[in-house]
């Protein structure tokens, strides 16, 4: 699941590693949602589509 390099890399017993890990994965969930989704939106012209009602 996880490559031993990063786990090995992380300081702490198991439990701080994991916290660092959660963290790190929330902070780039974060960061995608705020920043990068919203410029690709943009720079690729998605238009929002609606169905007509009959």
């Amino acid at each position: 699941m996880i490559s031993s390099w990063l786990w090995n890399s992380l300081p702490g017993p198991a439990l701080v590693r994991l916290l660092i890990l959660l963290v790190v994965i929330a902070a780039v969930v974060l960061a995608l949602f705020e920043y990068v989704f919203p410029w690709v939106s943009e720079a690729l012209g998605v238009q929002e589509t609606t169905v007509e009602e009959s």
